[in-house]
């Protein structure tokens, strides 16, 4: 089977309903779902994209919700999802394959039912317990991850299908800025006091950008760092906003403190030329060329060292590295073979005996195969 073989192929892609697809500024597995569906549609398959009623695909779209769970405080999340898994597995005999993008839940849909292939794309172990439905539901959904860090050794994977961006979208600047950036989600593993730490010691600004997830640690450990000087908080930003502040930074700062599943914000800085000061490990090593396109560091001395190479660093090669490795188009690619490796083998590979002891396993006791739990931050001093 060749990948043009595979024109016209109907496709359920199943999206999260937390916000719209493409989202309007934090959101990245819809982004990313929503970069699969318009990149499917552009190569000639037949796409349906189950998401939001405000979604902007400009294509086939099912919804039961008109706008985002985030977005409307009225709206129950546990009960629309379900509901939206539900509408894609009534309608799953009009379609040739399934491409999940909304974690495990849909699993336990799709051992209940006859539908025909499924693809779900893994994006991130939240905890240990939900390698539970994974597991249960292997021998139901074909799986791809999104970096070769990201696997757990018990699942079978058709391939990695790294997350793609389209460089067209961010702004290049060819200068260095004067400030760092953080640029995500405020929770421990983001390692956000990591990077307020460095910047603070090495003597540079930096600005934070994003949406408090866990309002214990934001209040904890960034609030009372934030003097709207040496630390900036901007809350979240987007489109042109998010562009203006990555482009115009000296590099993103990513020092989590749990390895990387991806992490969508390191393409998007190096889109628009800025390189990257991360930790050294998870799929942060995948992404980021040590000395080329960011350094990487064990440990925060070591990036605060760091500091005074980041502006040697060529911020075209940043951008060049992103269009020719982690483009969108490089992404469909990744997904069609896929596609037909699914299409080709019909039924997912016999479980592991990891798989069939899932019932044994203390989910609760059980640490993550790739990572430690990050412990509960502290105030910095």
């Amino acid at each position: 089977m060749s990948t043009e073989t595979l024109r016209g192929l109907r496709v359920a892609l199943l999206a999260p309903i937390s916000w719209p697809c493409p989202p309007p500024g934090y959101g990245p597995w819809e982004q990313v779902a929503f970069d699969i569906a318009d990149g499917m549609q552009r190569r000639g398959l037949d796409v349906t994209l189950f998401a939001t009623g405000n979604a902007g695909f400009d294509g086939k779209i099912s919804s039961v919700v008109p706008v985002g769970i985030e977005e409307d405080p009225g709206l129950n999340g546990d009960i629309f999802t379900a509901i939206h898994i539900g509408e894609l597995f009534a309608r799953a005999s009009e379609f040739d394959l399934i491409h999940n993008n909304l974690d495990w839940k849909p699993l336990t849909y799709a051992l209940a039912t006859k539908a025909p292939p499924m693809i779900t794309t893994i994006h991130g172990f939240s905890s240990p317990q939900i390698l539970a439905a994974y597991y249960a539901g292997a021998r139901r959904s074909f799986f791809c991850s999104i970096s070769d860090a990201d696997r757990d050794p018990g699942l079978s994977y058709l391939g990695t299908t790294y997350n793609g961006v389209d460089v067209s979208r961010f702004s290049f600047s060819s200068v260095p800025g004067e400030y760092l950036v953080f640029l995500g989600r405020f929770h421990p593993e983001k390692g956000a006091h990591r990077a307020i730490a460095a910047a603070k010691r090495a003597g540079v600004r930096i600005v934070l950008a994003g949406i408090p997830h866990d309002a214990t640690y934001f209040d904890e450990c960034i609030a009372p760092e934030i003097d709207g000087d040496a630390v900036q908080f901007i809350g979240a930003v987007q489109h042109e906003a998010r562009n203006e502040l990555l482009s115009g930074a000296l590099a993103l700062v990513h020092l989590t403190t749990r390895p990387e599943r991806f992490g969508l914000v390191l393409i998007e800085a190096m889109a628009c030329g800025t390189p990257i000061l991360g930790a050294r490990m998870g799929s942060i090593p995948e992404i980021v060329v040590d000395g080329v396109t960011g350094i990487l560091c064990d440990d925060d001395d070591a990036a605060i060292a760091a500091i005074p190479r980041l502006a040697t660093l060529d911020r075209q090669a940043c951008r060049e590295h992103v269009a020719n490795h982690f483009s969108t188009a490089a992404m469909i690619d990744r997904y069609l073979l896929a596609y037909e490796a699914a299409l080709t083998q019909k039924i997912p590979p016999p479980p592991t005996a990891e798989m069939l002891s899932w019932r044994s396993h203390d989910w609760w006791d059980r640490p993550m195969a790739y990572t430690d739990i990050p412990p509960k931050p502290r105030t910095l001093q």
